[in-house]
């Protein structure tokens, strides 16, 4: 399974931050028997929105042999992007279809404003409920997540294993919170799933 991480623009030490609790998730559950391989996005400032930038990264990072041999992308990915990175790891998803490769999940952490839509599981993340809802009528997939209490935005990118929130199924009207857990916890259901099928 190979996981590409999408920063926005803000000091690369919050995606430091991050990619070592993923990181810890992934070699303290079962998913490590199945060795995940982890990529940061290296692009900076303004390089977060382009989605031509990602997917040029993705064709060196993660399947450069085989597209040279075979022309094919079939290596399955899960995009987790953040914030600004959002727009252009959205864009650089359908781009990686697109192209024959395979997009298992996407994973928009406080993607405010950033229309989500595509033929892959969708899920959302967000430091508040207002963002949630808000950001869920520009598209969201059926398992979602907010923060409860809230949290600042770079709180959730930053240290996601101590902010608390609700799961929740927006593919209900009106849905009451599956359950209370961290956004690690969340993060971590989410790949078991991916990782399963």
């Amino acid at each position: 399974m190979t996981i590409i991480i999408c920063p926005g623009i803000h000091e690369p030490e919050l995606t430091e931050s991050f990619r070592l609790v993923l990181l810890d998730v992934v070699l303290n559950s079962a998913i490590a028997h199945n060795t995940a391989n982890i990529l940061i996005y290296p692009g900076k400032d303004f390089l977060v929105l382009s989605a031509l930038h990602i997917l040029q990264f993705l064709r060196v990072s993660v399947a450069p042999r085989r597209y040279r041999l075979t022309g094919s992308l079939k290596s399955p990915i899960i995009f987790i992007s953040f914030s600004a990175g959002v727009v252009g790891a959205i864009g650089a998803a359908h781009l990686w279809q697109l192209l024959g490769g395979r997009v298992k999940a996407f994973i928009a952490i406080d993607g405010w404003g950033v229309p989500l839509q595509g033929n892959f599981p969708i899920h959302r993340m967000s430091h508040d409920y207002f963002t949630h809802w808000s950001s869920c009528l520009l598209g969201c997939g059926q398992n979602n997540f907010y923060a409860e209490p809230a949290v600042d935005h770079l709180s959730i990118w930053r240290s996601p294993q101590i902010v608390q929130g609700c799961w929740v199924d927006s593919s209900i009207e009106i849905y009451p919170p599956k359950g209370h857990l961290t956004a690690t916890e969340f993060l971590l259901m989410l790949l078991k799933r991916y990782e399963a099928n």
